[in-house]
């Protein structure tokens, strides 16, 4: 999953050749499919095609909940949004908020970043990373520093430097770098931290993970899913697979019956926890080892084609759900 706070286009760090997808067979019937956005159901341009739409209807009148499990904020559900069936919830910032698409993106859960602990993952990876960039999301959008490469402007965001951001008294200033004048000033204290998120202009993006996760990884939960040096910092145990196991654990859905598609590190862990992973073709290597099976490439609509398969299994059963 690219993280769509501030990430460009993605291009895949593995040349795996498409080939035919490696399917195993489910232990149980699924009765959740997991699935990452960017880089796994979306293709390059952003779009869903036809195939996967068709795809998901199709689980969702089996009787096989979808949710969509991603590094983007709320703010940029939109692309799935019409896609989203039954229960409407959808797991954003790598876990951190429970967000419902047939409400606007509404957030109905979070697990913050404690601020205080956001400020020592700051000093400690500056200490660590030397010219190491920051940007804050909360649960209203992100806010980021005069060095940060803000590859996708928000007119409402502060620029500031971090240790502003992150004050618990901060409130963003009027003019250029704030709200536009007469407008409201941003409530910081009431609009959680979801994710912090650092930037490094010459690391290469897995050895700036390694890094941080030595100098910090006691403080908070790093990942990544950006092709650049890009790091997501979330609170402390904080992650795709842990949400998702509470939302099933709701349902009464066993991680047996679940299964995920992801491209990337920031799903690693709930490609372990799902009892059938898939690692698209233009997955991470480190995604390709811990999944059980692959598929083909977002663009050649890889997640398509196993929920179909899936579906055929189920209808030579007799076990799909009406």
């Amino acid at each position: 999953m690219t993280d769509a706070s501030a990430t460009p286009p993605r291009t895949p760090e593995t040349a795996v050749a498409p080939g035919p997808a490696v399917l195993p067979e489910p232990a149980v019937v699924p009765r959740l499919i997991a699935t990452d956005l960017d880089g796994t159901l979306l293709h390059d341009d952003k779009t869903v095609s036809e195939r996967t739409i068709a795809a998901l209807a199709a689980a969702e009148r089996a009787g096989i909940e979808v949710f969509f499990v991603t590094g983007r904020p709320a703010r940029w559900m939109d692309v799935v949004s019409d896609h989203v069936h039954g229960h409407g919830l959808a797991i954003c910032a790598n876990g951190a908020a429970v967000v419902d698409l047939h409400r606007g993106g509404r957030i109905v859960e979070v697990s913050p970043l404690d601020q205080v602990l956001a400020r020592e993952v700051v000093d400690a990876l500056r200490s660590a990373a030397p010219g190491t960039s920051f940007a804050v999301e909360r649960t209203s959008g992100i806010h980021y520093e005069p060095q940060y490469p803000p590859l996708l402007l928000d007119p409402a965001a502060v620029v500031a430097p971090v240790e502003k951001l992150l004050a618990d008294d901060f409130v963003a200033p009027l003019g250029p770098d704030g709200p536009a004048a007469g407008a409201e000033p941003p409530a910081f204290p009431d609009q959680p931290v979801i994710k912090l998120l650092a930037h490094h202009p010459d690391l290469e993006p897995d050895t700036f993970l390694a890094l941080a996760r030595s100098a910090a990884g006691d403080l908070a939960s790093f990942t990544r899913s950006s092709p650049t040096a890009l790091l997501e910092i979330s609170g402390p145990g904080v992650s795709k697979a842990g949400t998702l196991a509470h939302c099933c654990a709701e349902r009464g859905i066993s991680q047996e019956e679940v299964v995920a598609f992801g491209d990337m590190p920031n799903d690693i862990e709930m490609l372990s926890w799902a009892g059938t992973s898939y690692a698209m073709a233009n997955a991470h290597p480190e995604v390709l080892a811990a999944t059980t099976g692959r598929t083909a490439s977002n663009n050649e609509d890889g997640v398509a084609l196993v929920i179909e398969q899936i579906l055929r299994r189920c209808a030579e059963r007799g076990a799909a759900r009406p």
